[in-house]
């Protein structure tokens, strides 16, 4: 067994017992006892469950499960109260089947739970995949200049890939309305704001104020992920870098291809750039990492996609992360998020996402 797996639930997060969850104030993240009768259910495996939370998101919690010889993750939402429309698993699992009919890396679904008497909110299991996700460090194979050069240009081939995906076929086109999906976008984060925030924070005001004022028209609809990063690709071990999976769809829709753009190169670390809160992979700051413009340039170059507003893009990422991680901060404000280590440092780190998001659309991203 793995160092970080548990078998010994700690009373807060993991529970042995249905009864044990009814004495707790605030309602636990795993129940073992209704875990383990879901998976006999299911043929999952047998015997006792270890288990070892993984990942590196602020919102949907996942975790690693051993059972015999048996290795599955279950992806689950925050605890209740969610946010409507928000964490919805079952959503969430279903593009994953669709996108992997469709020929994209993700991990197979292997069970999807609708009852929320299992574990108090729907969730669902993927078979586990052995490699690697780029975030604080990197796999020693993937370590030299040329290799962290192929490893992010692997990752804007990725999304190359996603976005040449027919969404009027093979069941893409229930996902979302890509019709005027960027107006959207603004419209709901700006009502987003008003109701999470409890304070004024003057660039964000200024940062939507401008992105509704100067909406671009969007050149195709796509399936866009809505969270694309190298911290959420799932590399295999060893080189040249390939990607096993593509991870997090929780966010996903139909929509601007260039909004993931956008965020994937708002939130690339380069050097000689400030960071942000939305900085997750870091070492993508180490010499040989492609620059952003070199990024831009090869998805540029495989779609044919014009990127003269490439910069209202960048803003709208920078300027959404801002107001979702309001909502976080503004839950731990409220004692939703109690031993949260992320949530005090939005105080200064959403201010900081929406000037990031003013550099943007002034042009000078990141000094």
């Amino acid at each position: 067994m793995s160092a970080g797996m548990r078998t010994e639930p700690d009373g807060v997060e993991v529970v042995a017992r249905r009864s044990d969850a009814a004495a707790l104030a605030r309602p636990p993240l795993l129940v073992i006892e209704s875990l383990e009768a879901f998976l006999d259910a299911r043929g999952l495996g047998s015997g006792p469950i270890a288990w070892q939370r993984i990942g590196d998101g602020q919102s949907n919690v996942t975790y690693l499960l051993r059972r015999g010889e048996t290795q599955c993750v279950l992806r689950r939402g925050p605890r209740p109260p969610l946010p409507r429309s928000t964490h919805d698993m079952l959503r969430e699992s279903r593009i994953q089947q669709l996108v992997g009919r469709a020929g994209i890396a993700v991990p197979e679904i292997l069970a999807v739970c609708e009852d929320d008497s299992v574990l108090g909110v729907p969730f669902y299991l993927m078979g586990y995949l052995d490699g690697v996700v780029i975030t604080e460090d990197e796999p020693a194979a993937l370590a030299a200049a040329q290799m962290r050069r192929a490893t992010a240009f692997t990752a804007v081939d990725q999304l190359v890939q996603l976005h040449a995906l027919d969404v009027t076929s093979g069941g893409l086109e229930v996902i979302g309305r890509p019709d005027g999906y960027l107006a959207r976008q603004v419209k709901t984060f700006s009502g987003l704001w008003e109701q999470v925030t409890t304070r004024a924070v003057p660039a964000v005001t200024d940062a939507g104020r401008w992105l509704a004022e100067n909406i671009p028209v969007s050149q195709r609809a796509a399936l866009v992920h809505g969270d694309y990063r190298i911290g959420n690709l799932m590399f295999a071990h060893g080189a040249p870098p390939r990607v096993l999976a593509i991870l997090d769809w929780e966010m996903a829709t139909l929509g601007d291809p260039l909004a993931d753009l956008g965020y994937f190169l708002a939130t690339y670390g380069q050097d000689g750039t400030a960071a942000t809160p939305l900085e997750l992979t870091p070492v993508t700051r180490l010499e040989g990492y492609p620059t952003r413009a070199e990024l831009a340039e090869r998805y540029a170059a495989a779609t044919g996609f014009d990127l003269t507003d490439l910069r209202w893009y960048q803003a709208l990422a920078m300027w959404k992360a801002a107001v979702f991680c309001e909502a976080i901060y503004t839950r731990w404000l409220n004692g939703e998020r109690p031993g949260d280590e992320f949530a005090p440092t939005l105080l200064d780190g959403v201010p900081a996402l929406a000037e990031e998001a003013l550099r943007f659309i002034e042009g000078r991203p990141g000094r």
